[in-house]
């Protein structure tokens, strides 16, 4: 396992449209495990491919110490309701904003094996798929601007 490099924006390869990964081999698994070293050295909690460098449909979260998850050519078959909440991300450093994402989603998606799987998640866990899956649509949070972080104090 290795450290890659963070993509930054403006970088033009954060905006393409990842590809489909039609080969669950040994790269596959290293990718995903190099994503997992480099989030976690980052301090993140989410990472897809494109911000890595590799235009590939596959991107993982840890949004807490019990929840990993590995999304391989991931999609959002159903979602609903709504939640506003701050968002930041590892290839825009030091800006954060509000978002608007769907409360619950139900993600189908591959593992690292070629596993298929379906599964419902909400709130943080709804927002960070729903975020990472952008990234492999070319879509950034900032696009998605609600409104300003509001500051403590303030």
């Amino acid at each position: 396992m290795a450290l890659r490099n963070i993509i930054k924006d403006p970088d033009p390869g954060l905006r393409k449209i990842s590809r489909e990964v039609t080969n669950f081999d040994d790269r596959l698994r290293e990718l995903i495990d190099d994503m997992r070293d480099t989030m976690h050295k980052a301090d993140g909690c989410g990472i897809a491919a494109p911000q890595v460098g590799i235009l590939r449909r596959a991107a993982i979260i840890e949004t807490r110490k019990d929840f990993y998850l590995e999304m391989v050519n991931p999609e959002i078959i159903e979602s609903g309701g709504e939640q506003i909440g701050a968002e930041g991300c590892l290839s825009i450093e030091g800006y954060n904003c509000n978002v608007a994402r769907p409360q619950y989603i139900v993600l189908r998606a591959f593992d690292r094996f070629g596993k298929r799987y379906e599964l419902r998640l909400e709130d943080f866990e709804a927002r960070a798929c729903c975020h990472e899956i952008d990234h492999l649509d070319g879509i950034l949070f900032k696009d998605k601007f609600h409104s300003e972080v509001k500051k403590e104090g303030k």
